[in-house]
């Protein structure tokens, strides 16, 4: 199919890409707006670019309404992504990362949804500190946020330790290959001289307008389908065979973003197109990404990510214009079966004789609290530990690759700050999620992080009478529906509608393979837990061998399946 045939949405261009063009490949004004005195906030245009540079404004909700009553300014500060992909860093990069939440940070670390490290609290004036610290690690914040490839995902398979070794490299080629080339991160944070006289920096594959929204991708190892492959723009399925990695299924136009009451958006799951060897990813990236340059929607922001366009233009044409791109075409699709998309916790011995400890982190938050000192667990066990840390994708930590020899050193101090795998818990904790929301996300209208864990103490009061405290079921909540913690993959879901009230979604697949679909509008807490006692004591005594509650709600008709995003609103 021809480049004619294919085209863009008409329409004037959003605001966003006016910042962008006349950012001067993403430096803007944000030079001087870091240096001036007299707010500790920025410009809205030098926001949005900051997020190109891994960074949010924000500012505290608890305090805005006192703050303004005593006419100050917001509660500014800024939230901080850094760029790990496959979620993968050494013990001295976790004590960089552990020392400058302290120092500039509000004491905590949150582990994401995408495997990456974000830090909040730091103020304008320590900004640039604490990013070139962070660079000192060998880690970065760059294209962490903003119309770009963002940290690549990978199945940290602490029990097939090869296979995981080659597809960590891999997700850390396929991020090196796809940053942004503009140098205006090194001039703003790392004090590169800019040679005078130079032409600018061009975008060879992103071009001055950059994408016009977001773009992730991911790579899953089957049969743990944890990093939620169907989310993902780009997915890489990867195919063992006696052991070796042969190739990637490739999947395209998964993202679980969507507007309230706005039926032109929607979650969507990505498709797979075809089969490619390891060689080739990186050419077929770039290759989809350029199609998303060229064809995506910059008029309207909304439905500007690339599942959009994949629905729009069609999937056989995408995929067309791909392999012309490309000057080869794929090879079919190879068989593969996801069973779950959760971790495992506790000890796990993999290949070579090494060990795998993997920690339950509730909510991703790296904190000390009464009783549970965990910040301070993992500094002391960071200091001793000649392995890697291993960041997933359930927002839970492996401290993975011990030698048997630092495994007891490792297990006492984990007995002695009383770190948890997690085993006393219900499996249905062990299987949440939620993401940063109140106080410091702009976009949340209901908490979510702070919510969550005081919701499930009521909701396993329900499974622990009907004999469901060790059987697994997906639970997520986010704060607003762009849903960073993939609610809508999930067997429960819930997305913030207002203070204390949420959209409430039922029956996706436990492996990550299907949609949920609204199942409740504008719920509060007493209505939720009404439905669920009805539920799960039915789900308890009706269930068939073997069967994940969203597979039970879908076939006693509690919930329709949705098979694709397009009939996520029907």
């Amino acid at each position: 199919m021809s480049n004619k045939i294919l085209k863009a949405p008409e329409g004037p261009p959003s605001d966003v890409e006016r910042i962008k063009d006349e950012s001067n490949y993403l430096r803007g004004t944000l030079a001087e707006s870091m240096e001036e005195p007299i707010s500790s906030g920025i410009s809205d245009d030098d926001n949005r670019l900051m997020k190109f540079h891994g960074s949010y404004l924000q500012d505290d909700r608890d305090l805005r309404n006192e703050r303004n009553k005593q006419k100050l300014e917001p509660a500014f500060q800024f939230m901080l992504r850094v760029r790990t992909p496959g979620g993968v860093s050494t013990p001295e990069q976790w004590l960089v990362m552990d020392e400058l939440a302290g120092k500039y940070g509000n004491q905590t670390l949150k582990l994401t949804t995408r495997q990456a490290f974000q830090m909040h609290g730091i103020l304008k004036w320590n900004m640039k500190q604490t990013i070139q610290d962070i660079y000192a690690s060998k880690l970065d914040t760059i294209a962490a946020c903003g119309d770009v490839n963002r940290n690549v995902m990978a199945n940290p398979n602490p029990y097939q330790s090869e296979v995981h070794g080659e597809v960590f490299e891999w997700s850390q080629r396929l991020s090196d290959h796809l940053l942004p080339k503009t140098r205006a991160y090194y001039e703003l944070w790392l004090d590169e001289e800019k040679v005078a006289g130079t032409p600018e920096t061009e975008e060879p594959m992103y071009g001055k307008h950059y994408l016009p929204r977001k773009f992730k991708i991911g790579i899953a190892v089957p049969p743990s389908n944890d990093i939620d492959v169907f989310s993902q723009d780009i997915g890489y399925i990867a195919i063992v065979e006696e052991g070796k990695l042969i190739g990637f299924n490739v999947t395209i136009g998964g993202g679980m973003g969507m507007t309230h009451g706005d039926t032109t958006t929607y979650p969507q799951l990505g498709k797979v197109i075809g089969f490619v060897k390891p060689e080739q990813i990186l050419d077929i990236a770039e290759k989809i990404i350029t199609i998303q340059r060229d064809y995506g929607n910059r008029s309207e922001r909304k439905n500007a990510r690339f599942k959009y366009t994949v629905d729009r233009l069609g999937l056989d044409a995408v995929v067309k214009e791909l392999e012309n791109r490309l000057g080869w075409s794929l090879e079919e699709a190879k068989p593969f079966h996801f069973d779950s998309n959760g971790d495992r916790y506790g000890w796990v011995k993999g290949v070579k004789g090494r060990w795998h400890f993997t920690l339950f982190v509730e909510g991703g938050r790296i904190v000390d609290e009464d009783n549970y000192p965990l910040m301070t667990g993992l500094r002391e066990i960071a200091k001793i530990h000649t392995g890697d840390f291993r960041l997933t994708a359930n927002q839970n930590l492996v401290i993975a690759n011990v030698t048997s020899q630092k495994k007891k050193k490792i297990n006492a101090l984990i007995e002695e700050y009383k770190l948890t795998d997690g085993e006393h818990y219900s499996a249905l904790r062990r299987s949440s999620l939620a993401c940063v929301a109140l106080p410091t996300c702009g976009l949340a209208m209901a908490e979510a992080e702070r919510y969550l864990p005081s919701f499930i103490d009521k909701v396993e009061e329900i499974v622990n009478q009907n004999g469901l405290r060790d059987k697994e079921i997906t639970i997520r909540m986010t704060g607003c529906p762009n849903s960073c913690a993939r609610p809508t993959l999930a067997e429960i879901g819930f997305i913030g509608k207002g203070p204390g009230k949420y959209n409430m979604y039922l029956g996706a697949a436990f492996d990550g393979s299907r949609l949920s679909k609204l199942y409740r509008e504008n719920i509060g807490e007493a209505e939720i837990i009404s439905i669920l006692n009805e539920l799960l004591p039915r789900y308890a005594k009706e269930r068939e061998d073997g069967e994940h509650f969203g597979n039970f709600l879908v076939r006693v008709g509690v919930i329709e399946a949705t098979t694709d995003g397009t009939n996520f609103h029907n």
